[in-house]
């Protein structure tokens, strides 16, 4: 991009040409150049609008608007407060996702021991040992790209903390061999149907692993709801994020594995998380 176009015209011009394809296309287009100027957008809209555009702007505008997730171009995501580093091997944690830690924290208040069944960047379980700083954390995925980033995380934001991330897959015979039991058991695992329309920014880029779950979404809830009780400890409880129309089934399903189930709604309203505690007696 040449020199002469200041910082304020080249954001016009990137926001007309990611219009096309991003519902967000002025905000991407501040959060990128803030990236290739090395300030924060507050600082950019505050200090910078006259400053000459740097090189760098135009790669980064070319990157975006070929889908690519502005989240992976910067490498990192806010999440409840906290920058968590992001790559192509997790998933981009979701604000709707903040109902899952809301939840755990409020259905869990002192828990000693948590795991999180697909641990992706950390950011669920990360948050909740944040704000529980005295339990102790253990994260497992089946992805080694993820486990890498989830690590490096924990390194970064809770330096010291009690915290393993492990190579397990729930699909697996005796993959929880060792673990032990939990007060607190999250999961976020794959929910979305095959055939979902999904933006060009999510299938086209986003793990399949941690995305679907076979035709009705459903494939890895019927696999782990039946081993989360003989994960739990005694009063123990789990919550689950689920997808906006998957209540009832997943529901069914926690019935079935001996679970009474409550729901917690995201700021939009549709049911986000499911809490799961064992029918007294089981």
């Amino acid at each position: 991009m040449p020199s002469e176009v200041n910082v304020a015209e080249a954001l016009r011009e990137a926001a007309q040409r990611l219009a096309t394809s991003s519902d967000t296309a002025r905000l991407d287009a501040e959060l990128l150049m803030a990236e290739a100027l090395g300030v924060s957008r507050s600082d950019l809209l505050l200090r910078h609008m006259s400053s000459a555009a740097p090189a760098a702007f135009g790669a980064l505008v070319a990157r975006r608007a070929r889908h690519e997730p502005v989240a992976y171009i910067l490498g990192r995501q806010e999440f409840y407060g906290r920058s968590f580093a992001v790559g192509p091997g997790v998933l981009i944690p979701r604000g709707d996702s903040e109902t899952i830690v809301e939840a755990a924290l409020a259905l869990s208040p002192a828990p000693r021991r948590v795991l999180d069944c697909g641990v992706g960047s950390g950011a669920l379980l990360l948050t909740v040992l944040a704000e529980r700083p005295s339990a102790e954390g253990v994260g497992i995925d089946r992805s080694p790209d993820a486990l890498q980033i989830a690590a490096a995380n924990a390194a970064a934001l809770l330096p010291g903390a009690s915290v393993e991330m492990l190579r397990r897959d729930w699909h697996d015979p005796d993959w929880a061999v060792g673990l032990g039991r939990f007060d607190l058991i999250l999961a976020n695992p794959p929910y979305v149907e095959e055939d979902a329309e999904l933006d060009p920014d999510v299938r086209g880029w986003e793990p399949r692993g941690a995305l679907f779950a076979g035709a009705d979404g459903l494939d890895d809830y019927r696999v782990l709801i039946p081993q989360l009780p003989a994960l739990l400890a005694e009063g123990g409880a789990a919550v689950l994020e689920i997808g906006a129309v998957q209540a009832e089934a997943v529901g069914a399903l926690a019935a079935a594995a001996g679970f009474d189930h409550t729901l917690r709604h995201d700021l939009a309203g549709r049911p986000r998380a499911i809490l799961l505690r064992l029918t007294l007696g089981k």
